[in-house]
């Protein structure tokens, strides 16, 4: 019975570290229009990773499909950029980064996560 349970135990930790810190599957996004759409949904932001140009305006436009309560806020910790986003609805956000580098995104917890790579 002990063995069960050390194995049960093992198994939970295995599934919980692959789904909050192990990296997932995703493609780089760049933008032709200025509007990118990102879609939260089973905790993953989908592009997670966007290639933008530095000095150039973009709109990451978020669709909230996650219901859970960590999914509710998007941060920029970079930009000091910390909003709201309604679960169905979208929620644009205008940037326009200034100078190249990594610009990270996630929920207010840091659970879900994505990046902004800006380009010169």
């Amino acid at each position: 019975m002990a063995f069960i349970i050390n194995v049960s135990g093992l198994l939970l930790i295995a599934f919980i570290v692959r789904w909050f810190w192990m990296p997932k599957k995703s493609t780089v996004a760049k933008t032709e229009t200025g509007i990118i759409e990102i879609v939260l949904e089973n905790g993953i932001y989908t592009p997670a990773h966007i290639q933008l140009k530095a000095g150039e305006p973009v709109t990451l436009r978020f669709l909230r499909k996650d219901s859970t309560p960590c999914a509710s806020m998007v941060v920029f910790d970079e930009l000091d950029i910390s909003e709201e986003l309604p679960l169905n609805a979208p929620k644009d956000i205008a940037i326009k980064p200034k100078t190249a580098g990594k610009i990270h995104f996630a929920c207010q917890m840091k659970m879900y996560r994505g990046d902004l790579t800006v380009i010169s």
